[in-house]
């Protein structure tokens, strides 16, 4: 089969079948041309292949869209590759997809293992200076940890977990019907492989006990709220033998009173007094992460000025380069004013020449 057929000619399903009919159609097709129930026969497991390839797709509401409209083309490198897969690597990356079939069948010798431990989700507040330098927090996660009695493998002090008799350390038991294999846990040792013939008094053979526990995260520069954090073998202990999962710490920056963060760029607002908007000064500010800064206010510079300094925002995450800092000029106007300062202002006023709606409303 050098030339790839029509999905939907693999399946012998029209283009407008529902998802049940094309998973109806794909039973049968992979009942038929199994493995298991064709050993040797080249062109069964080829139709196999195809079969699940089709079945892949289709049942997929994205990839069928894009093999509708663009075919082949429309699902290129949209998962797994099948033109160079071994039929054992098909049935091993398509395991739940079989099982929803089958059951926990395996087929080929691929018996399928205790899965790791749960992963956690925690949330974690940082501030603006922690988001332009860097940082390492501790967060708290409270569950299962390994028992510190037992080291986490549930046995009793001076005692190993022992393999289990009627899995023989597999996990799994297998049965056969008819032509097919069918794969189950292991009842005796749930997956693991392992019984614990004399269980830990702590945590009563199960490897882990519930408590409090901090881990140290570290969060880069330039990371942002929304954005998650994974950290390996974080998680809850899976069953003994297993690895962990994973801790997944959600950010969220907390609020600056100074500062607004906008992508990389960080704005602030900057009071300034009439007399400085109109000759002209300098601005000193102090950024989040302690450092000064200078910008010049230019004679004439009118309310709502924006003041741009390249370079002195957050860094990005990739530490190439750093986003602006921009200073948004706030002109001050007095509200009281004393008779000198009115004279002093109407002789400006005079000395300046004020519009004429001006003079009129003063008048």
């Amino acid at each position: 089969m050098s030339e790839k057929r029509d999905y939907y000619e693999v399946l012998e399903v029209s283009r407008e079948a529902s998802s049940d009919e094309i998973r109806r159609a794909y039973r049968q097709c992979a009942l038929k041309h199994h493995p298991d129930r064709n050993p040797g026969d080249k062109e069964a497991e080829e139709r196999f292949k195809e079969a699940t390839e089709a079945f892949s797709v289709l049942s997929d509401d994205e990839k069928r869209q894009g093999y509708d409209r663009f075919g082949f083309a429309g699902v290129s490198g949209a998962g797994f590759d099948f033109s160079s897969a071994g039929i054992g690597d098909i049935l091993s990356h398509f395991q739940d997809m079989f099982s929803d079939f089958f059951g926990d069948f395996s087929g080929s010798g691929h018996p399928r293992g205790p899965e790791r431990g749960q992963d956690v989700r925690v949330d974690a507040s940082i501030s603006l200076k922690d988001t332009m330098t860097g940082c390492k927090h501790e967060i708290v996660v409270q569950g299962a940890a390994a028992c510190d009695d037992c080291g986490g493998s549930g046995a009793k002090a001076g005692t190993q977990p022992e393999t289990c008799p009627q899995c023989r350390g597999s996990g799994q038991v297998t049965t056969q019907r008819g032509f097919i294999m069918f794969s189950t846990t292991c009842p005796h040792c749930r997956g693991t492989g392992q019984f614990v013939k004399d269980p830990c008094g702590s945590c009563r053979g199960s490897g882990y006990v519930e408590k409090r526990r901090k881990v140290l995260v570290t969060f880069p520069a330039g990371i942002d709220s929304g954005q998650r954090l994974r950290v390996p073998g974080q998680g809850m202990p899976g069953p003994t033998g297993t690895r962990p999962g994973d801790l997944y710490v959600d950010v969220s920056v907390e609020h600056d009173d100074q500062f607004e963060r906008e992508g990389y760029d960080l704005i602030a607002h900057e009071p300034v007094s009439f007399p400085e908007a109109a000759l002209g000064g300098e601005l000193h500010l102090t950024l989040p992460d302690d450092t000064e800064v200078s910008a010049t206010v230019k004679a004439g510079t009118q309310p709502g000025t924006i003041i741009t300094l390249s370079g002195k925002g957050i860094p990005r995450l990739d530490r190439r380069s750093r986003g602006g800092l921009h200073i948004v000029v706030d002109v001050q106007v007095p509200k009281k004013l004393s008779r000198r300062a009115k004279k002093l202002l109407h002789e400006l006023e005079a000395e300046l020449g004020a519009p004429h709606s001006a003079r009129s409303a003063a008048g």
